[in-house]
């Protein structure tokens, strides 16, 4: 069976959508389709439904994904073992994060990384930061880069790397958007907050609500650091993101730190791989630029 085509079927199986699975595996729609149908020729069984609207993994392609996992991880490894000249490393590792931390955390060290592995290439896939652990438990990723949560799956390790406060902020221009004198409930509890959807920064924002005794205002909902800091900075409410976010964000300017008592936990950033994934000698090169 052919490796590049179990790739593009896990591209599909990850997307669900024909046009950016296309985009990310670099070919046409109508080759992924039609190898995609071949595929389903080849295992006599139908991987995917369709329609007008929508894709999704039918109970055979669930299985088959998981065949296919397997059999691209495995041949990353014989790959590895076959092209090893000397001490240098070659192969191939993937790896998952927030744009946030591609530009921050990881920008260093990848540059790092490249002038002491020329031959390991970092397959990088940015997005939500709450799926970064789950990603790497079902073996999607090899490495990823997310805030250590208050429990993890079995057989994930993590390797921290940075601490980051996690900060209420308001919009610059509006002034009347300040913290409550004496942490008031009635005047916190009119104030629209703007918040992740779910994800550890939730859990610690609802937390602080239920501690103070307040039903807070949510304004709006978001998926991401980034669109928080956004619409904070066009003065549609309070919202509640990292440290790093704020010192990364071209909006910063737009935005004024709060001084909240009691102080939020802050994020313990660093490193999640599955432990048996530490065997591997690329993923465990990359494991160590922590060390430096």
């Amino acid at each position: 069976m052919n490796i590049r085509v179990l790739h593009q079927f896990l591209t599909l199986a990850e997307h669900l959508h024909f046009g950016r699975a296309s985009i990310a595996s670099n070919i046409s729609i109508s080759a992924l389709s039609r190898n995609i149908r071949q595929l389903e020729q080849e295992t006599g069984a139908e991987l995917f439904h369709r329609d007008n609207r929508s894709v999704s993994l039918t109970p055979n392609g669930l299985i088959f994904q998981q065949y296919a996992k397997g059999a691209t991880r495995q041949w990353r490894q014989v790959c590895l073992d076959m092209s090893k000249t000397g001490d240098q490393l070659q192969g191939e590792i993937s790896l998952y994060c927030s744009v946030t931390a591609s530009q921050s955390i990881l920008f260093d060290r990848l540059n790092r990384f490249r002038q002491s592995h020329p031959g390991i290439d970092i397959k990088l896939h940015t997005g939500d930061p709450e799926h970064s652990i789950s990603r790497v438990a079902a073996g999607e990723e090899e490495v990823a880069i997310a805030a250590l949560p208050p429990s993890m799956p079995r057989g994930v390790v993590f390797k921290s790397i940075a601490i980051s406060p996690l900060l209420f902020i308001a919009p610059k221009s509006q002034h009347e958007m300040d913290i409550p004198k004496d942490n008031n409930p009635e005047q916190w509890s009119k104030l629209p907050m703007i918040l992740a959807e779910k994800g550890l920064a939730r859990n610690r924002v609802d937390q602080w609500f239920r501690t103070l005794g307040v039903n807070p205002r949510i304004y709006a909902q978001v998926a991401g650091n980034e669109a928080i800091v956004s619409m904070v900075s066009l003065g549609f409410g309070i919202g509640v993101v990292p440290e790093i976010v704020i010192e990364n964000s071209s909006l910063a300017e737009q935005i004024r730190i709060l001084d909240i008592e009691p102080e939020l936990e802050s994020y313990n950033l660093g490193l999640f791989a599955l432990k048996r994934s530490l065997n591997n000698p690329l993923v465990r090169a990359f494991w160590g630029l922590t060390d430096h």
